[in-house]
């Protein structure tokens, strides 16, 4: 679903350009050279349609896995997780704010990062 979702976009995009160049007038004398202003020339740089796609498809992927793993841990030790690792608090003030050992803190972390990574492979095979 994805690559042919993929497939559609870009077919979409050629499309466009292809229509652009038919309509853009020749420069008389010039061979396929099109007068163009600058501002209506692509950015061949500026466009990374694969790479905007592959960046949005890993926060989904990422917040799937993340809300499937927060309802199969204790509230407490996903709350460490969050504030130590997504909001990156230092270590002191996740301690300080919910009055746990910086060993607590660690362990929470390790705990669930291990269950994260399990739960996008499994989604991702899943979806794949």
């Amino acid at each position: 679903m994805l690559q042919l979702t993929r497939w559609r976009l870009i077919n979409q995009l050629k499309k466009r350009q292809h229509d652009e160049v038919k309509r853009a007038p020749c420069v008389p004398g010039s061979g396929e050279t099109t007068d163009l202003p600058l501002e209506q020339i692509p950015d061949p740089a500026g466009f990374d349609l694969e790479a905007i796609w592959d960046e949005e498809w890993e926060k989904n992927l990422l917040a799937a896995a993340l809300e499937r793993v927060k309802r199969h841990v204790d509230a407490e030790q996903f709350q460490i997780f969050d504030l130590y690792c997504l909001e990156q608090w230092p270590v002191q003030k996740v301690a300080r704010t919910l009055g746990v050992s910086a060993a607590r803190i660690y362990l929470a972390k390790h705990r669930v990062s291990r269950l994260l990574k399990k739960e996008r492979a499994r989604l991702e095979s899943k979806l794949i």
